[in-house]
């Protein structure tokens, strides 16, 4: 399960630019996961609620926006999209493997809610 890792490292990435920029405790966090990353945003979710308990995040919510697998087949030069969970890197339209990923591997935090405990 590399999610309760992944959870580990949004935990400190957080931690460490609410420290940095002056707050005390983060609210949310907002991520954005390309389904070709494999990740299974149900452990993510467990593993993060987990591992918040006792950081400044301990009330925080994760927020997952999942993002689709675009690409460009090289072969027949046609788009495509596929919000599949499991993804054959294969050219819906004409079978060729040669492919271009346009999304779908984006593992990024894109936004926190950060404030100062009262």
């Amino acid at each position: 399960m590399h999610e309760a890792s992944i959870a580990t490292e949004l935990l400190n990435i957080a931690v460490q630019e609410c420290a940095k920029n002056g707050y005390s405790k983060i609210d949310s966090i907002r991520v954005i996961i390309g389904r070709a990353t494999g990740v299974m945003t149900d452990a993510l979710l467990f593993a993060f609620n987990v591992l918040k308990e006792g950081t400044p995040a301990e009330k925080a919510h994760l927020i997952i926006e999942e993002i689709p697998v675009r690409g460009v087949c090289k072969d027949c030069e046609k788009e495509f999209e596929s919000n599949e969970n499991y993804i054959i890197f294969e050219c819906p339209n004409c079978g060729s493997f040669s492919i271009n990923l346009l999304s779908g591997k984006e593992l990024n935090i894109t936004e926190m809610e950060v404030s100062n405990e009262n």
